[in-house]
C-alpha cells in the first residue's frame, strides 16, 4: 500500500528517486500523455456542456483517478516511489524546501519566467515542454507574482466545514464543498495555488510542471479529510443529472470507473499520519495539516 508523505518530510534519497522516475516518464513519452489528457479535458469542460474533470462534481474523483494512474506509472519505474503532497498552508513561500535546486527548482527569471535551476530546468536537456500553450519549450514559473498569498489554514478550515458536497447547477456557480475547494467560489484554494505558481501551472497544460502532482495530492488529501469530518454527506448528484457525472456514471476517459469506485482512497493508498477531524498530519500526532 502506497503511503503519500508530506514533501517537507522526504529524505534526500526519496527526492532523488522521485525526480529520477519523473525524468524517466518524460523520456519515454508517458509524462506528456498525462499532460495531453489534462489539457484536453480542461479545454472541453464547460459550465453549460458536458463536464467531467473540472467545474463539476467529478472534479475530485476524476483527479483522484488521474493521480492514481500517474503514481502507478512512477512505480513502474521505481516501486518505492509514491506521490508526496505539498501542504501550501504551511510551505507558503518561494524559499520553501520543495523549490530547492535539489528538488523542483525555484521560480522563473523575471524577463520570461524560465526556470533556471533544478532538474526540470530546460538547460539540463531533460525537460522540454512538448504540450504547449505557446511557442516556448521551457518550464515557466512566477511564484507569487499574480496572487500574493497562498490559501491559509483558516481559509481551508472554512471550506472543510461545509457540509454539502455539491449542488445545482453543478458547475462553477455551485455552492458546496467541491466548488469552494476547486476554487470558483469563496476563497478559491485549488485555483489560487495554480495561479500563485504561475507559468504552465496557470494553464490547461499545468501538469507540465511537476508541482501539479504535489498540489493535487494535497487537494485529494483535503477531500479525504472532509469525508472523515462529514461521514453522512454523500457524493452528489446521485443520479439523473444531465451533463455531469452522477455517482455511478462512468468517468471519461476511462471505461471502468465511476465516482462511487473512488470514494475510499484507502483502497489504493494512504496518507501519512491522520487525515481526520483532529487535523493531525504526522505520525507523532503533531497538528500541522490544513
Amino acid at each position: 500500500m502506497a503511503v503519500r508523505k508530506n514533501q517537507a518530510d522526504l529524505t534526500a534519497a526519496e527526492k532523488r528517486r522521485l525526480v529520477d522516475a519523473l525524468l524517466q516518464l518524460k523520456r519515454d513519452g508517458r509524462y506528456d500523455a498525462f499532460v495531453r489528457t489534462h489539457n484536453s479535458f480542461i479545454m472541453s469542460d464547460t459550465d453549460t456542456g458536458d463536464r467531467v474533470g473540472h467545474r463539476s462534481p467529478s472534479f475530485l474523483p476524476w483527479h483522484r483517478r488521474f493521480l492514481i494512474e500517474f503514481e502507478q506509472a512512477l512505480q513502474s519505474v521505481d516501486a518505492s516511489v509514491t506521490l508526496p503532497y505539498w501542504d501550501w498552508t504551511v510551505d507558503r513561500t518561494p524559499a520553501s524546501s520543495l523549490w530547492a535546486a535539489d528538488f523542483l527548482g525555484g521560480t522563473g527569471r523575471s524577463r520570461d519566467g524560465q526556470v533556471m535551476d533544478g532538474p526540470f530546468a530546460h538547460g539540463t536537456g531533460n525537460w522540454t515542454i512538448n504540450v504547449r500553450v505557446d511557442g516556448r519549450a521551457y518550464l515557466r514559473r512566477a511564484l507569487g507574482a499574480s496572487v500574493a498569498q497562498l490559501p491559509t489554514r483558516a481559509e481551508v478550515e472554512g471550506v472543510l466545514a461545509m457540509t454539502t458536497y455539491d449542488m445545482a447547477p453543478w458547475n462553477s456557480a455551485s455552492d458546496g464543498f467541491r466548488n469552494h475547494l476547486e476554487g470558483w467560489r469563496g476563497v478559491n484554494p485549488h485555483n489560487r495555488v495554480h495561479v500563485w505558481v504561475g507559468g504552465q501551472m496557470a494553464t490547461g497544460a499545468s501538469p507540465n510542471d511537476p508541482v501539479f502532482w504535489l498540489h493535487h495530492a494535497f487537494v485529494d488529501r483535503l477531500w479525504a479529510r472532509w469525508q472523515t469530518l462529514h461521514p453522512g454527506s454523500p457524493y452528489l448528484p446521485a443520479a439523473g443529472t444531465a451533463h455531469v457525472v452522477d455517482l455511478h456514471d462512468t468517468m471519461r476517459p476511462w471505461n471502468d470507473v465511476s465516482p462511487a469506485d473512488l470514494l475510499d482512497h484507502t483502497r489504493y493508498y494512504t496518507y501519512d499520519g491522520a487525515a481526520g477531524a483532529d487535523g493531525a498530519d504526522g505520525a507523532d500526532g503533531t497538528d500541522t495539516a490544513a
